[in-house]
């Protein structure tokens, strides 16, 4: 009987060491993110939380990366800049994450890319910013001024909108973005009559509705940031301002702004993504049923944010399987060949230049059913400005941020 259990013994050892070896039974690659998942910037960090988790299950679904599972280690920074720049350091020095995506607002962008940096851990920016960042080991799938606040002023002028007062958060992001929307409405022969920056914790606008009554703009443009801000929509409309001034944002949306705010105090409000949940094509369709299956009825609104993040993890896993290795220096050149992907907002393909994406753009106008409907589209729109000023194949030691007066930051 010893002998005969000794051979069923063998014959499964042997059984198993034949059995391949699934993506789940290898060793994981460890990856990271950071973002706002409670606190005042929450309202844009749940969503691209919940795509981040998304992305790295769809791709663990589909295979994995290099036949093995990603495992995913997750901060929630609670809307504190210096949380990031701790989180950061955990990712790189007890996680040894292979790359590190996350941030939010682009002060948490600046307390995340000098860590990354210092420790050559690869970095992905996956939201809309100011642009002008130009480094070797930062990946931005955002959209930047050149692809959304100059299509955004040349509809209003087109549209015979020549006056512009702009509204804008006060930090880097609306000082900067307030400095392009100057350059591109002057350069489209318009004016900026005036400009407003707001602190993030201001939800009263009693003193700035005063001012643009007074100033009576065309055009008021907002660069307004953060759940406190929505309340600058709702007082505007109350004031009753809709019919006398255009409302065009680059920002508003992101945080599902038209789906807090009432139709009336919505409507007629014209932004410009990547992406708008209306978008047609099969691969929007596919992302849509995949979202819906994930979160139900929780989001009422998938964002052009949650999107960017989604880009941002499958450029990231292609770029790994094209290299064949997580060494970051491979990587960067599998990055840097001009890998593409099939996104829920078109086809979106990484400048090896700059490290920003050729993307399509939409402009859209907040309607009355909670949504947006679109009402234009450029097709691959390339990061103009960062392409002006920065080339990391020619100067890859650069590391740095352009701006539109200062050249740089």
């Amino acid at each position: 009987m010893s002998r005969i259990l000794s051979w069923l013994a063998v014959i499964c050892l042997l059984s198993l060491a034949q059995t391949p070896a699934t993506a789940a039974d290898k060793e994981p690659i460890t990856v990271g993110s950071i973002l706002d998942e409670t606190g005042g910037l929450n309202v844009y960090g749940k969503s691209m939380a919940d795509a981040t988790k998304l992305a790295i299950q769809s791709i663990n679904e589909s295979g994995g990366v290099l036949g093995r599972p990603l495992k995913l280690v997750m901060y929630d920074a609670q809307s504190d800049n210096a949380k990031y720049t701790t989180y950061a350091n955990q990712l790189v020095l007890r996680d040894k994450v292979s790359v590190i995506m996350g941030g939010i607002t682009s002060a948490s962008r600046e307390a995340i890319r000098p860590v990354a940096d210092r420790y050559k851990t690869l970095y992905f920016y996956n939201e809309q910013y100011e642009g002008g960042v130009c480094d070797k080991n930062a990946y931005l799938t955002g959209i930047v001024p050149s692809q959304q606040i100059a299509p955004l002023v040349d509809w209003a002028i087109r549209n015979g909108k020549k006056k512009f007062y702009v509204l804008a958060a006060d930090y880097n992001y609306g000082h900067i973005s307030a400095e392009w929307v100057k350059q591109y409405v002057t350069k489209a022969g318009g004016t900026v009559i005036g400009t407003d920056f707001i602190p993030l914790d201001v939800s009263e606008f009693g003193s700035v509705i005063s001012k643009l009554q007074e100033a009576k703009p065309d055009v008021v443009f907002s660069l307004l940031v953060g759940g406190n801000h929505i309340a600058f929509y709702r007082q505007f409309a109350a004031a009753g301002l809709p019919s006398r001034m255009q409302i065009v944002s680059a920002t508003f949306g992101l945080g599902n702004e038209q789906v807090v705010l009432s139709p009336k105090e919505a409507s007629g409000i014209v932004v410009a993504f990547p992406y708008f949940q209306e978008l047609g094509g099969a691969d929007n369709d596919t992302f849509r049923a995949t979202w819906k299956k994930a979160y139900g009825d929780h989001y009422p609104y998938i964002t052009d944010s949650a999107v960017a993040v989604w880009n941002g993890w499958h450029l990231w896993a292609m770029a790994v399987a094209k290299a064949g290795s997580t060494d970051r220096d491979k990587v960067v050149g599998a990055l840097e060949s001009g890998i593409a992907f099939d996104s829920p907002s078109g086809k979106v393909s990484m400048d090896a230049g700059t490290h920003h994406l050729v993307q399509n753009v939409h402009i859209a106008r907040a309607n009355e059913t909670h949504g947006f409907t679109v009402i234009g589209e450029q097709q691959a729109v390339a990061p103009s400005y960062e392409r002006s000023v920065c080339d990391l194949k020619a100067r890859p030691s650069t590391a740095r941020q352009f701006t539109p007066s200062a050249g740089a930051n």
